[in-house]
């Protein structure tokens, strides 16, 4: 299956977000090797939950950048899913604009990029007509 550009820069803004979401591994690491944690199992289970998220990530990445659907499909999801936490983030009681921005800023360029590579796939399997 042939790839396009679009597919490229989703796959590789997906990368970067799952390789965030590894470092943000690499620090729960240091806060339960530091004792900077209130319940040891809670650190382990939020750090096994963090992993697998960070695997699926970049999963959803190199599936994107080999032109599969599933690939698109949960990137499409991930970016929703970061964009309801970056609402989370500048809303209530302790709210974070920055915060905010700092996720649905690239939520945002993903979820666009993702939905172009999406429409560029749908046209590439209706034939070179339509291209």
């Amino acid at each position: 299956m042939r790839t396009h550009t679009v597919d490229r820069l989703a796959a590789f803004v997906l990368g970067l977000e799952g390789l965030a979401v590894a470092a943000l591994v690499g620090w729960q690491i240091w806060a339960l090797a530091v004792g900077d944690t209130g319940s040891v199992q809670s650190a382990v289970a939020l750090m096994v939950l963090t992993a697998v998220g960070a695997v699926a990530v970049l999963a959803f990445a190199v599936a994107t950048w080999r032109g599969l659907s599933w690939g698109r499909s949960g990137g499409v999801v991930t970016q929703l899913l970061i964009l309801a936490v970056a609402l989370g983030a500048v809303t209530g009681a302790y709210a974070s604009p920055t915060t905010g921005l700092a996720l649905a800023i690239p939520g945002l360029i993903a979820l666009v990029l993702l939905l172009f590579a999406v429409r560029a796939a749908g046209r590439q399997a209706r034939g070179p007509a339509s291209e």
